[in-house]
């Protein structure tokens, strides 16, 4: 028998929200941010990643420019405080449970993110998952450039990047019987890639693929 291999889309998946658009909200309630300038560009980014318009690279460098100008160390303590506040209560007991199933299980359990791996490490710490494939932040003399580094982890980039991980470790796809969870036809690539694929809470258009090809729809809310 194949190893197993878990593949764990966050927002609006194991996260009931979205971690750039919450982290904008919190910056706003924190004076960081703007509300009139800034509210209208994230609701209009985040509309636009719904329906799957916007593209990979412009969507990663919004919520990357909402980093510009600072170190990770001068970011620290409002990440602690957004975690905290905003995310471990978003995370419902039955994805917890989902997740540590998979670990009980010994499955090599993979955190996949279109968000960037700033905001997302320490959700997959307090989810218990070890690895994390997200969008890489650039720094530029130790401090954030609001640009990314390398391929945005967003649609097909999620495949591209796995299996470049993948290929780190001396493995590919084939070595593993995988299964991949999401909410979002943005991820269809890496569920179409996955030997199951599991729809969570799917927005509409990915409900209509979940139905037509047999796949697992599951509440976690």
């Amino acid at each position: 028998m194949k190893p197993r291999l878990a593949l764990f889309d966050l927002d609006d998946t194991l996260l009931h929200g979205d971690t750039d658009v919450l982290w904008c909200d919190f910056l706003v309630e924190r004076g960081v941010l703007d509300r009139a300038s800034f509210a209208p560009r994230n609701e209009e980014i985040a509309a636009r990643y719904r329906a799957g318009s916007v593209g990979a690279l412009e969507f990663a460098q919004f919520y990357l420019g909402t980093l510009a100008g600072r170190s990770p160390a001068q970011w620290e303590p409002l990440r602690r405080d957004f975690l905290r506040q905003c995310i471990v209560p978003r995370i419902p007991p039955a994805a917890l449970s989902v997740v540590r199933g998979h670990l009980r299980a010994d499955d090599c359990v993979v955190l996949t993110t279109a968000t960037n791996r700033f905001l997302t490490e320490p959700t997959a710490a307090y989810l218990g998952i070890a690895h994390v494939l997200a969008t890489e932040p650039e720094l530029g003399d130790g401090v954030f450039t609001g640009r990314v580094a390398g391929e945005p982890n967003m649609r097909a980039g999620k495949v591209t990047r796995l299996q470049a991980w993948l290929a780190e470790r001396g493995e590919s796809l084939a070595h593993w019987h995988s299964t991949a969870y999401s909410d979002s036809i943005n991820d269809l690539p890496l569920l179409e890639a996955a030997d199951v694929a599991v729809a969570v809470h799917p927005d509409e258009r990915l409900a209509r693929v979940a139905r037509e090809r047999g796949w697992q729809v599951m509440q976690l809310r």
